[in-house]
């Protein structure tokens, strides 16, 4: 476990990783061929942060109904913040009915009805209903341009900097929608993340059924692709055929991004394809294990005088098969960690760097919550620094 201190780092260890950037696209493995009728392409590996392909990251382009990402990560943060419940219904609208019932990918909802926020869920991240979205809008925050305003500002928390909604599912508003492959990506890693349970719930069911109706996954790489449990396609005309997809096996996960693709076909087998390269022509050292502490950091006014650090998921050095390197790791912090601290706050970086200067980062949370000293606790504090 590395020290407390400002800038912590130990010896290079074996392990594997080398390439470009982790800003640009690695020089590693030939790409398949499929993926030349992606526009827009990411892949990152979320265990060690690595970027393994980038097209287009940057790009802004129309989501269409990847929109419905960050409807669906916008309803789980307010679900965790208590201004939304579990067991809230919303109402469906009649103005709601008549625009929305049956207007591209619906659930069908029904006029004058209300609909638990799971349900919604469902609909929404199963069989993409736009007519879901609308309601769940309303629902949740009286009116859609209110909720796309929370949507908007959940997006800058997280650094989405590239990315507006003014939808909550995709339906062409004339360029107020937009997005990129890289926020896109960031929006998988925080909904994986920072909401494991609620992302096993909602993104791997294999059909939905309301109304009567029952309706299949759209998922392109779930049930096919050993792993795959998430996350949305999209479809306009003006947007082609996009896709989030996540896979896990054995504790490494990677999250990609397809955009623009000419066909629901091609992005099926794009996906798949590129999925499958990232697993079978990379691989990963597993550096530390979930919740295993990598760091300590002295604590200023608290309970306790340090607190231990951990990464939410393990930790992985990811690199080309059959090509080891060594790798530099360190730790960064944010800054004196000041008591009271909350279990999972993010205190500092881990700084992954291979010989050739392939840079990544991995987030750093406290394992548990410390509370600010009392006036006995501070004394001893003060005694033991004299002394240690």
């Amino acid at each position: 476990m590395l020290a407390a201190g400002l800038y912590a780092a130990i010896a290079p260890v074996a392990t594997g990783a080398q390439g470009a950037a982790v800003a640009a696209q690695d020089a590693g493995p030939v790409p398949p061929v499929s993926l030349d009728g992606a526009p827009i392409a990411l892949m990152i590996d979320l265990g060690s942060g690595r970027v393994l392909f980038s097209r287009e990251a940057d790009r802004r382009f129309m989501p269409a109904s990847l929109t419905k990402l960050m409807t669906a990560y916008t309803v789980f943060e307010m679900l965790d913040e208590g201004t939304l419940q579990p067991e809230q219904r919303m109402p469906v609208r009649d103005e709601t009915f008549h625009e929305w019932s049956g207007k591209g990918s619906s659930m069908f909802v029904a006029k004058g009805s209300s609909i638990g926020v799971d349900a919604l869920l469902r609909g929404i991240l199963t069989v993409s209903a736009n007519d879901g979205c609308v309601v769940m809008a309303q629902g949740a925050a009286g009116s859609v341009p209110a909720f796309t305003d929370l949507m908007n500002a959940k997006a800058r928390e997280l650094g989405m900097n590239d990315s507006h909604f003014g939808t909550p599912n995709g339906w062409p508003d004339e360029g107020r929608t937009y997005t990129s492959a890289r926020d896109l990506a960031t929006l998988a890693t925080a909904i994986i993340t920072k909401h494991p349970a609620k992302y096993r719930r909602y993104f791997s069911a294999p059909s939905f059924t309301w109304n009567e109706i029952t309706q299949n996954n759209r998922n392109p790489i779930m049930g096919v692709v050993e792993g795959a449990d998430g996350l949305k396609t999209g479809f306009t005309n003006e947007a082609g055929f996009g896709f989030v997809g996540s896979a896990e096996r054995n504790g490494r996960r990677i999250v990609m991004v397809i955009g623009g693709t000419e066909s629901g076909s091609a992005r099926k087998a794009i996906a798949r394809d590129f999925i499958g390269w990232g697993f079978d022509e990379w691989h990963a050292k597993r550096l530390y294990g979930a919740r295993e502490p990598v760091a300590e950091v002295a604590l200023q006014g608290g309970a306790q005088r340090t607190v231990e650090l951990s990464s939410v998921r393990p930790i992985f050095v990811t690199a080309p098969d059959g090509d080891p390197a060594a790798t530099k790791i360190a730790v960064r912090y944010l800054g004196p960690a000041k008591a009271p601290i909350r279990k999972g706050e993010e205190i500092a970086t881990l700084l992954i760097e291979t010989s050739d200067g392939v840079k990544s980062s991995v987030p750093l949370v406290a394992v548990k919550d410390v509370a600010a000293a009392n006036w006995w606790q501070r004394w001893r504090n003060g005694l033991l620094s004299l002394v240690s």
